[in-house]
């Protein structure tokens, strides 16, 4: 049963964060659709996360289906080499059109989540660094380093959003 009053809200009003839910439902139903990662792992929370917060800063609600102009705008943001770490920390400082209280804290929540949680992923620098003459014999394993969420999670949405 819901309460009856929350001290500093409206008479009925619940601090229920239907923008920030419906971003993440949106980012999941994206992510799940392109079938890219088994959705119990890490790196499918990454790109989850990673495309939520986009959808949500974007403009703090999202209303229906996912309109081509808000594909457009979610590819452009998400594309490799765009200062997506920059616009998500200045979008969260600034108020969200549309998102309240709830909605901003879960957003900041699953940012330092992408921002301090590292994964181990491929190195893909380490990629082709091998000289021709050197076997590549799969004695060695592949080089991995240690790779903050949001560096895997943003390709990974934006994989899923082009697949859309």
């Amino acid at each position: 049963m819901p309460p009856e009053r929350h001290e500093g809200q409206g008479a009925g009003e619940l601090p229920v964060p239907m923008a920030w839910m419906y971003a993440e439902y949106l980012a999941d139903e994206l992510l799940r659709t392109g079938d890219l990662m088994e959705p119990a792992t890490l790196e499918f929370r990454a790109g989850r996360d990673a495309l939520a917060l986009t959808i949500f800063l974007l403009d703090g609600s999202v209303a229906g289906a996912l309109p081509a102009a808000r594909v457009d705008e979610l590819r452009l943001l998400t594309a490799s080499g765009t200062p997506w770490r920059r616009w998500v920390r200045t979008r969260l400082a600034a108020p969200v059109a549309g998102g309240t209280g709830a909605d901003l804290a879960l957003a900041r929540s699953a940012w330092r989540w992408l921002e301090e949680t590292e994964l181990l992923a491929a190195d893909l620098e380490a990629i082709g660094q091998l000289p021709p003459w050197e076997p590549d014999g799969g004695a060695e394993e592949e080089a991995r380093v240690w790779t903050p969420a949001w560096q895997l999670g943003l390709p990974l949405g934006h994989l899923a959003v082009h697949l859309y």
